[in-house]
């Protein structure tokens, strides 16, 4: 279930929580002739269990849940999901997990003792979880519930996090759908874009100046501009080069002819790279304003990428 973008709701039956800056996670844990075993999802199915050791404690949660949750990286305190984002990519060993841990924020149970909670209110699936032994795990937490939502938005931005979900007590759970019932307010906006195509840096043939950014549309993919900042460290640019070398295509896979100023250069690409970038909003042309490269999110579907305001 996923939050809607709209301004803080006021009145009775609605909760407040922080918005983590990670990647949405669904944990599921069963129980068989072999032990228990955890398996961590991402929003687009991938399998992420093998990125995150540490988590691998979740499994003595219980013998049969699915909890949904985001796993963070903290930066300074803060969570950052530029320093999250290389444990996204693939295996990591154990030693090296241990010295800088992710924490997983739980925030919904969706199933217990084999017994399906989506149709409970949210307010008794919220129950059920604190009543699950979370505190005894080294890197799991519930993420907090707050009375005061205007508050906590003043909190978060003097702290520079993320912003706040709200959140009906009443709401049921609906897998994969954006619902009114859960309401989003970012201090900064963020948007999700598949890759197009890439432009070379100026005096450089093999480094990435700038990524061609799209958005799903009713025509296709629509074009929603270019980004330079953030592409120039080499960590970034072997990444990116790895990700979308093999994806190179003959032609645009964007549904308009781009602007020849944004096509010039190009090497066209497979749109199936999803990238994060953080920007100043959206032009009357529907571009991208100022927008700056954070890194790849391999657990957002790239045929499911929406344009948010």
């Amino acid at each position: 279930m996923l939050a809607t973008p709209g301004p803080l709701p006021t009145g009775p039956g609605w909760s407040f929580e922080v918005k983590w800056d990670g990647m949405r996670v669904l944990a599921s844990v069963t129980e068989g002739d072999d032990g228990r075993a955890l398996v961590l999802r991402t929003r687009s199915g991938r399998d992420v269990t093998a990125n995150f050791p540490e988590l691998a404690e979740l499994a003595g949660a219980a013998p049969d849940v699915v909890l949904d949750g985001e796993v963070v990286l903290l930066d300074a305190g803060v969570p950052s999901f530029a320093a999250l984002a290389h444990r996204m990519q693939g295996v990591v060993g154990a030693a090296a997990a241990e010295r800088r841990p992710v924490t997983f924020m739980v925030f919904d149970v969706l199933r217990l003792y084999g017994v399906s909670l989506l149709d409970r209110p949210l307010s008794e699936r919220r129950a059920t979880l604190e009543r699950l032994d979370l505190g005894a795990l080294a890197h799991v937490e519930a993420s907090p519930l707050y009375p005061d939502g205007a508050s906590l938005l003043a909190v978060t931005a003097e702290r520079g996090l993320e912003g706040v979900v709200a959140k009906k007590e009443s709401s049921v759970y609906r897998p994969g759908r954006r619902s009114p019932d859960w309401v989003k307010v970012a201090h900064r906006h963020s948007q999700s874009c598949v890759v197009g195509g890439r432009r070379p840096e100026k005096g450089s043939g093999s480094r990435i100046g700038a990524l061609l950014l799209g958005v799903s549309g009713p025509d296709g993919l629509e074009f929603a501009g270019r980004v330079g900042s953030g592409l120039a460290g080499d960590a970034v640019q072997q990444l990116l080069t790895e990700r979308l070398g093999p994806l190179t295509a003959e032609s645009s896979p964007f549904a308009q002819t781009l602007p020849r100023l944004d096509a010039a250069g190009a090497t066209w690409c497979t749109p199936r790279v999803v990238v994060e970038v953080a920007h100043l909003g959206w032009t009357a042309a529907g571009r991208l304003r100022q927008p700056v490269f954070r890194g790849i999110r391999d657990d957002v579907d790239p045929t499911g990428v929406q344009r948010e305001p």
